[in-house]
């Protein structure tokens, strides 16, 4: 198993916001971590939300003595939210800030994901599947029936989230364990950078266009992303499933 990554500002934004984490190795009692971050607030304080929090994940982690790996995660995304919000408190200029989180282990055959606001994991294979589900406004309104799919992109408050590290006292985290199916080839974390600006199954299209090099994928999906708009910071890791991981 192997990672890839890549993160860019795009073409909009002055400062990248993003902040990945990707080890093919053991992180404390777990036997890899993939991290993709998107913070949010001032010119700065998005900057360090995602950092941050980032950092602070990986140190309880390492840390940790949790018996399992979603008990694991669970401790370290209360403590990187208890880091964010208390640098938010101590400093005026930090106020606000917050950064959405999504964080991954493969272990055998299955893959342990975590996610708080809108960035997303996803598998991929003959079929792109998206495991996350974004914790937005248009995502409510969705399932609420008020709004259709389709229409999610371009909805004006797309980028609303309702859940994020460090904006409150204590935050709630989606956890997922997911059976990795044969044909399963790559999994993807990634921003709202990539999601907003190119669709689910064009990013299939590319990654496994470029099976052989996912590191091209990887430069691809943001060529992509900028010419579609480049609205946002784009950020992604492509983790590659070995065939005999059994």
């Amino acid at each position: 198993m192997k990672s890839y990554f890549i993160t860019d500002t795009g073409k909009t934004r002055t400062v990248n916001q993003d902040y990945i984490y990707s080890s093919d190795e053991p992180v404390g009692s777990l036997p890899n971590l993939y991290i993709v971050a998107d913070g949010m607030g001032g010119y700065n304080a998005g900057d360090y939300a995602s950092r941050c929090c980032v950092e602070e994940f990986v140190g309880q982690i390492q840390r940790s003595g949790q018996p399992t790996i979603i008990s694991a995660m669970t401790e370290a995304v209360s403590a990187a939210n208890a880091a964010v919000a208390g640098h938010a408190a101590e400093n005026s200029e930090l106020s606000g800030m917050g950064t959405t989180l999504v964080a991954a282990v493969v272990c055998s055959d299955k893959v342990y994901v975590m996610n708080v606001g809108d960035s997303r994991f996803y598998v991929i294979g003959d079929e792109i599947k998206q495991i996350t589900v974004d914790h937005s406004y248009v995502e409510e309104m969705i399932r609420k029936g008020e709004l259709l799919r389709k229409d999610a992109r371009i909805h004006p408050n797309k980028n609303v989230i309702t859940r994020a590290v460090g904006v409150e006292d204590a935050v709630e985290a989606d956890c997922y364990e997911v059976i990795l199916e044969e044909n399963s080839r790559f999994l993807l974390l990634c921003t709202d950078g990539l999601t907003n600006m190119v669709e689910d199954e064009e990013i299939r299209h590319i990654v496994m266009k470029n099976a052989d090099s996912p590191e091209n994928a990887l430069r691809r999906l943001v060529e992509r992303a900028n010419e579609c708009g480049g609205k946002d910071n784009i950020s992604a890791v492509i983790v590659e499933i070995k065939q005999d991981r059994n």
